[in-house]
């Protein structure tokens, strides 16, 4: 597989070009407009946010991309999926609440907000892997999938998972309906916690498989019975019902790779990465702690594999910031192993995700950097 070109430019700006004039120039240097738009649904997959966290992408980036888009023609909307843990985007309702709160909405981005998997996170597809070794049917947002065109806007940052959180954690992950996030996270199915269960029986009248009795007014998964899809979790209004969280690393980050696969497969796709607030942990945290190297810039490409490579190799060239978590790791470690995502998150491998993806003919490591 020949080189794919990753284009490139810092967040230098003058009174003649500011950052969003760059970003432009960016993804139409990139060739984001070579893409049929025309009378497309379009949608733009973006982390919103948890409210308290200030490092998640502004809105003013977005409505670059989404205006880049009207201008070709395309019915353009901004898309995430509900979260599997509990928080502020657990269903759409809080969902577009956090959206808002954290700027996200139709006046600042010139488009709408569509939560990808419907209101309880259950409103899904069913999209078969063939090169799947882990995930056979991937659980993407209904949403996603009707879309005639994918575009990532991707936060790169850390993770306490999979090493870092770039264009395909945004993709694989954040696309996948709660019933796939909980495939990916989880090696098993899910269980209840008895203590927060208050026996309304709401799980035991959705499940499909008869797997959920209600005993002393304690909900029970037969796990024989269950098939792991997860919509229990999102009904449940006590968040007594959780994924088991058991999935090793390396093997949720191929789980990532394949979920990615079945978003991509078959539609015009462009992805596009920002490297700026480079916090140690997702943007999914209530908070955000300072980050772990400076600012280095834009990135945009067809190749998400290519991009996320060109993102981490930029990063582990930039310096530490002193009195950041990273520094604090490192100094426990002993000194620097030049690869600041692991140096952050000794247990993760966010490596084996990119192989995997390269495995499955996703993309390419192997990139051509062109800086505008």
């Amino acid at each position: 597989m020949s080189k794919s070109k990753v284009f490139f430019t810092n967040l230098r700006a003058t009174p003649k070009m500011n950052l969003l004039q760059k970003l432009k120039r960016l993804v139409k240097t990139a060739g984001m407009e070579e893409i049929d738009f025309e009378n497309k649904f379009t949608a733009i997959k973006v982390h919103f946010g948890e409210p308290g966290n200030l490092a998640y992408l502004r809105p003013n980036y977005a409505k670059v991309i989404a205006d880049v888009i009207k201008e070709q023609g395309g019915k353009v909307f901004l898309t995430d999926c509900n979260t599997l843990y509990v928080g502020r985007r657990k269903d759409a309702v809080e969902h577009m609440d956090a959206a808002y709160e954290n700027g996200y909405n139709p006046f600042t981005t010139g488009c709408q907000i569509i939560i990808g998997d419907g209101l309880k996170g259950t409103d899904e597809a069913y999209v078969p892997v063939p090169c799947g070794e882990y995930v056979k049917e991937a659980k993407i947002g209904r949403a996603v999938m009707d879309a005639d065109i994918f575009i990532s806007l991707s936060h790169f940052k850390g993770h306490e998972l999979t090493g870092f959180g770039g264009a395909l954690k945004n993709i694989g992950m954040g696309c996948g309906s709660r019933a796939g996030k909980m495939e990916m996270h989880s090696d098993g199915k899910p269980k209840v916690r008895t203590k927060v269960c208050v026996g309304c029986g709401i799980c035991q009248k959705t499940c499909a498989h008869a797997a959920i009795t209600l005993t002393d007014k304690k909900a029970e998964i037969d796990h024989n019975k269950c098939t792991g899809c997860g919509r229990c979790i999102g009904v449940c209004h006590v968040n007594a019902i959780v994924a088991a969280w058991d999935e090793s690393n390396d093997i949720l980050n191929r789980k990532m790779a394949e979920y990615s696969w079945a978003v991509l497969n078959g539609r015009p796709h462009f992805h596009i990465s920002l490297v700026i607030d480079v916090a140690p942990f997702c943007d999914c945290h209530a908070e955000n702690d300072v980050p772990i190297i400076p600012d280095i810039g834009m990135f945009a490409s067809f190749d998400p594999v290519a991009l996320d490579m060109a993102c981490a190799d930029a990063a582990n060239k930039a310096p530490v910031i002193s009195d950041s978590y990273l520094a604090e790791q490192l100094q426990k470690q002993g000194g620097d192993k030049h690869d600041h995502f692991n140096s952050t998150h000794p247990e993760t491998n966010w490596r084996s995700c990119l192989e995997h993806a390269e495995k499955i003919g996703i993309g390419t490591k192997d990139y051509e950097l062109v800086e505008i």
